[in-house]
C-alpha cells in the first residue's frame, strides 16, 4: 500500500510544480501600452491575433502592427520605451528582465517595416551588449541612448524613384560633359544635332526632366537624439553619436554618415508629450475599462 501512496504523492507534487511554472510563465509581461492613437494589433506566439488597447500588455514573441494613423507607446518592465510610428511592424524577439538578476538580461526586437523611437531603460544601461534592434538592413546596437529609426522597404515605386534620380544625374553629367567638350570646338565642326537653331528658344535642362516622385531610397535611416548607437552588417560597422544621422542601403552595404536629416519625422499626438505622472493617473483610471479583443 505504501508504493501507490508514494506514486500518488509524487504525481501531485509534479502537477503542482507544472501548474506553478505555467502561472509564472503566464505572469511574465514584457511591457504595457501606455499611449495609443489608433488601431494596434498583436499577433501572439500561438498564432492568434488580438486588438490591443491602452493598458494592454505585450509579451515576448508578440508581433505588433500599427495602422496608418496609429502611434503606440510601449513601456517595458525596465522602464525603457518604444513608440511605434504609423504603418509599422515590430516583433519582440526576446525580453527578459529581473532587477536582481542582471545575468539573465535580454532585450532584442525586429523592425520589419515602418519606424520607431526608442529610449533606453535599466537593462540597456547595465547590459548594453544584450540589447539590440534587428532590421533588414543592419543590426542596431544600443549604447544607452534615445534614437529614431525608419526602415523603407524595397518597392517598385521606391526603386523607380531612386533609379530615376540616378538616370537624371547621369544624363545631366553627360550633357554638361558634351557642352564642355564643344566649348573649344570650331563652330564648323560641331555636330548639327547639337547646334541650336536661331528660331528656337533656349531650354533649361531641368525643364526637360519630369519631377521625381517624393520617395526616399530604400534602406535604413537613423537619428541619434542622445547617447550612441552602433550599426553593423556584412558591409561593416559604424557608430553614430548624438545629433548625427545615418543611412544603410542594404545588409551588404556599409552604414554611412549623412550630413543632414534625410527626412526622418516623428510627430505623435500632443497627448504623448503629457507628463508621466499625469498620464500615469489617466492610465490608472482607464485600466479597468481596457479590454483586449481576440480575432479568430
Amino acid at each position: 500500500m505504501k508504493l501507490p501512496r508514494c506514486i500518488a504523492t509524487n504525481a501531485l507534487l509534479l502537477l503542482a510544480l507544472l501548474f506553478t511554472g505555467a502561472l509564472a510563465h503566464a505572469a511574465q509581461v514584457a511591457g504595457t501600452i501606455t499611449h495609443l492613437s489608433g488601431p494596434l494589433l498583436a499577433k501572439k506566439a500561438d498564432g492568434s491575433v488580438k486588438i490591443l488597447s491602452q493598458q494592454s500588455t505585450v509579451e515576448q514573441g508578440d508581433v505588433l502592427f500599427t495602422e496608418k494613423d496609429t502611434y503606440a507607446r510601449i513601456k517595458f518592465a525596465d522602464n525603457s520605451e518604444i513608440t511605434l510610428k504609423p504603418n509599422s511592424q515590430l516583433k519582440i524577439d526576446s525580453f527578459v528582465f529581473e532587477e536582481g538578476a542582471p545575468d539573465k538580461d535580454s532585450a532584442t526586437f525586429s523592425l520589419v517595416k515602418g519606424g520607431l523611437r526608442a529610449i533606453t531603460g535599466l537593462l540597456g544601461k547595465r547590459n548594453k551588449e544584450r540589447v539590440g534592434v534587428n532590421t533588414p538592413a543592419a543590426t542596431i546596437g544600443i549604447r544607452g541612448t534615445t534614437f529614431l529609426v525608419e526602415y523603407v522597404p524595397p518597392s517598385q515605386s521606391a526603386v523607380a524613384a531612386y533609379g530615376f534620380a540616378s538616370v537624371a544625374a547621369a544624363g545631366a553629367s553627360s550633357w554638361t560633359s558634351d557642352r564642355a567638350r564643344l566649348t573649344d570646338m570650331p563652330f564648323s565642326e560641331a555636330p548639327l544635332a547639337i547646334l541650336p537653331r536661331r528660331e528656337e528658344t533656349p531650354v533649361v535642362l531641368a525643364q526637360l526632366m519630369p519631377s521625381a516622385p517624393p520617395v526616399r531610397a530604400p534602406g535604413l535611416y537613423v537619428q541619434v537624439v542622445d547617447g550612441m548607437i552602433n550599426l553593423s552588417n556584412k558591409g561593416g560597422t559604424q557608430s553614430f553619436s548624438a545629433g548625427q544621422f545615418g543611412f544603410v542601403p542594404s545588409f551588404q552595404q556599409p552604414p554611412i554618415l549623412l550630413p543632414v536629416n534625410p527626412g526622418i519625422q516623428f510627430t505623435p499626438p500632443p497627448a504623448f508629450s503629457a507628463s508621466v505622472g499625469a498620464q500615469g493617473r489617466q492610465d490608472a483610471g482607464a485600466a479597468s475599462s481596457a479590454v483586449d479583443c481576440e480575432v479568430r
